[in-house]
């Protein structure tokens, strides 16, 4: 070794020590902070597995409370009860909306009951209700409440709620003239109802009672007069007493298999065709729609032949037809034909005026079958056109032909069909 080495040996030896000693020092501060920072992890560990722990007691705890409530409400369910706890009830007011003002409460309350309450204050006459009618509900219910399509007819049909196909009108079922006053001013016209005037309704409802040979021409309803009218079948309709009579029977055991002996069809829905059938009458009803022979068909050719041979203009009496169709709601005519609102109209030319025994005319067709006035057909021509200017008085409501050309058509039609 030289000199200079020498010489800086023990320096270099000391200043290794301090070197190592250093580095100890630094080592042993680093694994200090190591282990706090480990102990912090680990005591933030054990605090969020105590947090998550006490989060699935809470949870536990709450689904055993939503057990046991729901085995209570099924216990008390099963044993035909109620709650046994009532819900609890809150303090705080809900402050939503407000008291209906009396003018609102009347503004709803439009109901009109059968011994008058709730009518409104007003009248119409029959004419004007024809007006109003035309306007507003002739497009549905025909010019004559005669129905359109599907809609429904308004007049007529008397006599035939014991039919197969009953015609139920205001004037043949229904019990209560407030029935269709308060229907028609809440709902009528379709798509705007509501619109009509108190003096619009009664006068819609007095057409109505007219077209149904229930009131006179002259006649004006009002809140007044409204309990004068007595509706034909008000005697209709019973008391529902099933409550006090028949629900101890019906809830009875009911009978499921040999409850009957024989089990017979007593009333057919022939309207919709859903009666079934037995091979015989099936066989028995295809034989009356069609003849199934020759001979058949022979033998009911020559009665469309003298009814071809008997008109003098067939174009004419199809035309005619045509025209009766705004007569059929209230008429009748053919072979069968009854008085509707109309009498029968069977042999009309050559007969009295108003000479339908049995049946319910307006005081000018009593007057002139007391004078024994007939009915030609000059007299049947200028009734057509204007039946009121030609019989004043007439509760019919038919307006009038507004063709001339259909007069001859309708004739020829009438004397074709009536014939006797």
């Amino acid at each position: 070794m030289s000199k200079s080495l020498n010489l800086f040996a023990p320096a270099l030896g000391g200043t290794a020590l301090i070197v190592g000693v250093a580095y100890g020092i630094s080592t042993k501060n680093y694994g200090a902070q190591t282990i706090e920072n480990l102990e912090a992890q680990l005591a933030s560990s054990q605090a969020g597995a105590e947090t998550a722990s006490a989060k699935v007691q809470a949870a536990d705890a709450e689904i055993t409370e939503l057990m046991a409530e729901r085995d209570a409400l099924e216990a008390a369910v099963a044993s035909g009860g109620g709650l046994t706890q009532p819900a609890p009830a809150s303090d705080a007011p809900f402050n939503l909306g407000r008291e209906a003002l009396p003018e609102e409460v009347a503004a709803w309350d439009v109901d009109v009951l059968p011994d008058g309450r709730g009518l409104p204050v007003g009248s119409g006459d029959v004419w004007t209700g024809e007006e109003v009618f035309v306007e507003q509900c002739a497009s549905c219910h025909g010019d004559f409440a005669e129905g359109s399509g599907n809609w429904p007819v308004l007049a007529g049909g008397f006599g035939t709620l014991a039919d197969e196909d009953p015609v139920k009108t205001v004037g043949s079922y229904w019990p209560y003239l407030s029935t269709a006053f308060d229907y028609i001013n809440r709902s009528m016209p379709f798509g705007a109802a509501g619109t009509l005037s108190a003096d619009d309704t009664y006068a819609i409802v007095a057409y109505i009672l007219y077209s149904n040979d229930m009131v006179d021409d002259d006649f004006v309803l009002s809140n007044e007069t409204f309990l004068d009218v007595e509706m034909p079948n008000a005697g209709g309709f019973v008391l529902d007493d099933r409550a006090e009579l028949e629900y101890a029977h019906w809830s009875a055991e009911p009978c499921m298999s040999d409850c009957k002996e024989t089990v017979e069809i007593t009333m057919r829905a022939s309207v919709v065709d859903v009666t079934p059938e037995t091979e015989e009458e099936a066989s028995a009803e295809h034989s009356m729609a069609e003849p199934e022979t020759e001979t058949e068909m022979a033998a009911e050719a020559p009665q469309e032949a003298e009814v071809v041979e008997a008109a003098a203009d067939p174009a004419l009496i199809e035309a005619g037809q045509g025209v009766f169709r705004q007569c059929q709601s209230c008429h009748e005519i053919g072979a069968g034909a009854s008085d509707r609102t109309g009498p029968q109209l069977n042999g009309i030319i050559g007969r009295t005026i108003g000479g339908v025994d049995g049946f319910r005319y307006s005081n000018v067709f009593k007057d002139a079958a007391e004078t024994g006035d007939v009915w030609t057909a000059e007299a049947l021509d200028a009734y057509l056109a204007d039946p009121r200017a030609a019989m004043p008085g007439t509760k019919m409501s038919f307006r009038g032909l507004r063709n001339p050309e259909d007069y001859a058509a309708l004739l020829a039609y009438l004397q074709s069909a009536g014939a006797e």
